[in-house]
Order: C-alpha cells, then structure tokens, then sequence
C-alpha cells in the first residue's frame, strides 16, 4: 500500500481534551497515551504540509448529554474550563486549524455535524487520517461521516483509546469502520508514506518539539 502525505491530506487529531484523559471528568482509559504517538504523526504531517485539524468537544453547561439534562454522560468538556483544554504535551502547529463541537445544547459526535466542513475540505482534501478519543464514539463517528462525505478514511489505530462502556465497544466500533470502507494504518505505515521534502517546515516543527520539551 503506497500512501503520500501532502496538500491533499488532512489529519484529525479528535478530542484530546484535559476530561477525556486520566484524572478528568469522563477519562478515556489510558487516554493520555495517545499523546505521545499523535505527536510523531503530527510532526510527519506538519513537515509535508498536510492540512491538520484539532476537534474538540465544547459544551455549554447545560448540554444535551449530561446526565442533569437528561443524557448519559457526567459533564465534560465545559467552554473555558480546565477540563476542555487539550493535554498539555500535544503539539499543536501555529498553521493547524482547531474546530469547535457540540457548542450548543444539541450532541455533535462528529466534527462534520452539524457544519459546513466537508464542502470546505473537498476545495483541496481527498484523504483523512483519523486519531484521538475515543475508538468508539467521537473517533468512530467522524471517521463514518468522512466515508459519508465521499473522503478516503485512514484509521490510526496506535492513536486511539475507547471508552468501552460495554466491553468489547471499541472492537466493535472498528470492525463497523472497516466493514464501511475505513482503512486501518499504524506508525510503521507511515513512516514509509511519501512525503514531499520541505526542510523549512521540518526545522519549524523541530523547533515546536523542543518548546514542548522545554515547558513540560
């Protein structure tokens, strides 16, 4: 399988919020370990020039999913709180964009909901890679619109964690994106992607590591 990383290409780094690692308000088991994988495909993307998208979940106190308001879930991910801010290890290049969800009262699993997002990305995009929390449920749904929307879809599959609430969620999550068209992929894979040489962007991202290093 050949893949190439470059202007047509998007990475989806999804919901790698503060509440949905350890130690937050709806924790991801080993959520945080995603961090540090997403990093290196984020430094490979941002080199090639691929367009890198960051979602996050961004709740007004009273949103649908809260088990006050009547949903199943504890409430997260609250606008301008700690628990909403992405973990503080990942990078996130000046040029990446960062896409609001689930703003309003209404659930929005998926960044394409709800948005005008995927008439934006055919302008130039053709292929998504997908990453973040969790497998089963924010993952899983972007992942199934992409597909809708007609993009080719790679899962990360060493970038994710799921929630499992029922055991088994998470397999069962990527068995249906698969059985979709999703195309599952790893680190390996992509370190032997083509990837056009851009020396300024690779120094620029060197300097990112380093000033993640330096306030860790």
């Amino acid at each position: 399988m050949t893949i190439t990383i470059g202007k047509t290409t998007a990475l989806i780094v999804v919901d790698v919020q503060l509440d949905f690692c350890p130690g937050g308000a709806l924790p991801v088991p080993d959520g945080d370990k995603v961090v540090s994988v997403l990093n290196e495909y984020i430094k490979q993307f941002a080199a090639a020039g691929a367009r890198i998208i960051f979602t996050r979940d961004w709740h007004p106190s009273n949103h649908s999913s809260f088990k006050s308001q009547g949903g199943p879930w504890p409430p997260h991910c609250i606008q301008n709180t700690e628990g909403a801010k992405f973990h503080p290890a990942l990078i996130i290049p000046p040029e990446a964009e960062i896409v609001s969800k689930a703003d309003t009262r209404d659930e929005a699993y998926s960044f394409f909901q709800g948005t005008n997002l995927a008439e934006k990305l055919h302008e130039r995009i053709q292929t998504l890679f997908v990453g973040g929390l969790a497998t089963d449920y924010c993952v899983k749904e972007t992942v199934l619109d992409g597909l809708k929307e007609h993009f080719d879809v790679y899962l990360l599959d060493d970038a994710c964690r799921g929630v499992d609430v029922k055991p088994g969620d998470s397999e069962k999550a990527i068995q249906l994106m698969v059985a979709k068209g999703c195309k599952m992929l790893n680190g390996e894979q992509i370190l032997n992607a083509e990837i056009p040489a851009s020396p300024s962007k690779a120094n620029r991202i060197t300097n990112l590591v380093r000033k993640s290093k330096n306030s860790a």
